[in-house]
């Protein structure tokens, strides 16, 4: 499923994540801990893997294309459970 939204958008769910949930994605997931932070804008690549985001340059930061939700998904869970 893809999802399309604002850079912003995308980092204030990564910003309001609890401590420890990149983590917990990660390990969910089967994924890289670098790769779950370039999800939300990083860029390790040495370590960590592109997951498939797309960036349009604008206003709010530019749009993100992401080609996979489930690590979006996950986040949302976890925001929700707080």
């Amino acid at each position: 499923m893809t999802k399309t939204m604002t850079f912003n958008e995308l980092r204030k769910v990564k910003d309001s994540l609890p401590s420890g949930s990149m983590s917990k994605i990660a390990l969910q997931l089967g994924l890289d801990n670098e790769t779950v932070r370039n999800y939300f804008g990083g860029h390790n690549f040495k370590e960590g893997k592109s997951c498939g985001m797309h960036i349009e340059p604008g206003p709010e930061g530019g749009l993100v294309m992401l080609d996979d939700t489930q690590i979006l998904d996950l986040a949302l869970k976890f925001l929700n459970e707080q």
